[in-house]
């Protein structure tokens, strides 16, 4: 009964367990900020691009593909990079083995984004567009002027060398003629055959 007692007596007036409340606020709050953050709309948040880029441009250079066509190149172990043949791009500082892989290269979003562009292409205006259409019906009414004046100066060649033709065969028939008048027949011949000529006999 003693042992009992001394039990009862150490045992503590309120045997619930206790609940620290901040900290399980502090969990509260931060698990509905964490839902909060996980189910808001972010198609809605402000797009920040960190790099500022131009938009694609039209390139302003011709490509070279065939200055090295059919040369050889000796690569040594000292030969730098632009010079082991193939095709070099200055920009991503690569070497690109074939024409079509370079072409595919330089139109690739690496090398634009080195270039300082973006693969977005500006929205063109009417404006832009009428004038454009403009400029190509100007290229096409010169191109067909230009193709009128060379057909014309092909006729005219075409009818000068006729011409000529024609006097050459003109004077070559007269030559013929003029030779045949010529030879006739020889005089003694036609002499002793009876015939004195064919001019006119006329006595004075």
């Amino acid at each position: 009964m003693a042992d009992k007692a001394g039990a009862s007596k150490a045992a503590p007036d309120d045997h619930r367990r206790k609940w620290d409340t901040i900290e399980w606020e502090k969990n509260a709050k931060a698990r509905e900020d964490l839902e909060r953050a996980m189910n808001r709309d972010r198609s809605k948040d402000e797009k920040v691009d960190p790099i500022k880029r131009e938009m694609l441009q039209i390139r302003d250079y011709k490509v070279d593909l065939e200055s090295k066509l059919g040369k050889s190149v000796v690569i040594t172990k000292n030969t730098p990079q632009a010079a082991t043949g193939g095709y070099y791009c200055n920009v991503c500082d690569c070497v690109v083995k074939d024409s079509i892989n370079f072409l595919d290269h330089i139109n690739g979003k690496k090398h634009q984004r080195n270039l300082g562009m973006s693969m977005k292409i500006e929205r063109s205006s009417i404006d832009q567009v009428k004038e454009r259409f403009a400029i190509n019906k100007k290229k096409m009414e010169e191109k067909k002027k230009e193709y009128d004046f060379e057909q014309r100066m092909q006729e005219l060649k075409e009818e000068e060398e006729k011409q000529k033709e024609y006097r050459r065969n003109r004077k070559k028939r007269r030559h013929e003629e003029v030779e045949e008048d010529n030879s006739v027949g020889d005089p003694d011949m036609m002499a002793m055959m009876g015939f004195s000529g064919f001019g006119t006999s006329s006595k004075k």
